[in-house]
């Protein structure tokens, strides 16, 4: 059993920055990915970043890249998701996920999901 704990949200102006914190404890593996997805009201599920715990290569969605930084402290078993240059369609309910598929992008390939941290970008 897997347990992950998302911290770190909160209300940002257009432009603000914000650091997504994820705690994870119990079982995992080194090949297991850790990903972040979000879910706007109305909307689906998105994926936005994901890094492997033995891996230095981050893989990012359409709407992070050049904005979101996504990386892990392996010694804390934490992962974080920097956020730059928010925009108002930025908010979303964003949340921490680990699992252990070859594919990163897809909310089915993660087993276990925290319980999720609200972000809000205001203009």
């Amino acid at each position: 059993q897997v347990r992950l704990v998302e911290s770190g949200g909160g209300l940002v102006q257009v432009g603000g920055s914000l650091r997504l914190s994820c705690a994870a404890s119990g079982r995992t593996f080194s090949d297991d990915a850790m990903g972040w997805f979000r879910q706007a009201p109305g909307k689906e599920r998105e994926f936005v970043a994901a890094i492997r715990w033995m891996s230095n290569s981050p893989f990012y969605g359409d709407s992070a890249k050049g904005r979101f930084s996504i990386f892990r402290d392996n010694a804390k078993s934490m992962v974080y998701l920097q956020m730059n240059s928010l925009r108002p369609d930025d908010t979303a309910v964003y949340y921490c996920a680990t699992g252990a598929s070859e594919r990163l992008s897809r909310p089915n390939d993660y087993a276990y999901w925290g319980q999720g941290t609200q972000v809000t970008v205001s203009s």
